[in-house]
């Protein structure tokens, strides 16, 4: 008896997890669009953790932290749609192929080439 078994690959198995924690909707995603954002510490364990979101290098960076490292809540408490969509363009090719797949996949509204405008 013989059968054959595919292990998924790395990728897909990332894929999937970062697919796990994505929001229904991104009308979900009501973070702030000003201010400062103090993450907590099961989202970034070290380094920095406050993050000003009139300025676009930090705010980019709170972005790429909390969709890497964030859980389904995060992603909703400190993401906000619109600046979202408005970073996507670059924020996505800061994440990992898997997480941006993930996320893309999910949301036809976040573009999916890097030639698209900022909002």
């Amino acid at each position: 008896m013989s059968s054959t078994f595919s292990a998924p690959s790395a990728y897909e198995m990332l894929r999937r997890q970062y697919a796990l924690r994505l929001p229904m909707s991104l009308e979900e995603l009501a973070g702030p669009t000003a201010g400062t954002v103090d993450l907590p510490l099961h989202v970034v364990w070290s380094g920095r953790r406050s993050y000003g979101l009139s300025q676009p290098r930090s705010r980019m960076s709170l972005y790429r932290t909390v969709l890497a490292e964030g859980q389904r809540q995060d992603l909703i408490a400190f993401l906000n749609r619109d600046l979202l969509i408005a970073q996507w363009p670059i924020l996505r090719t800061l994440i990992s192929r898997p997480l941006r797949d993930a996320w893309e996949n999910r949301f036809p509204e976040l573009p999916a080439d890097k030639a698209s405008t900022a909002a």
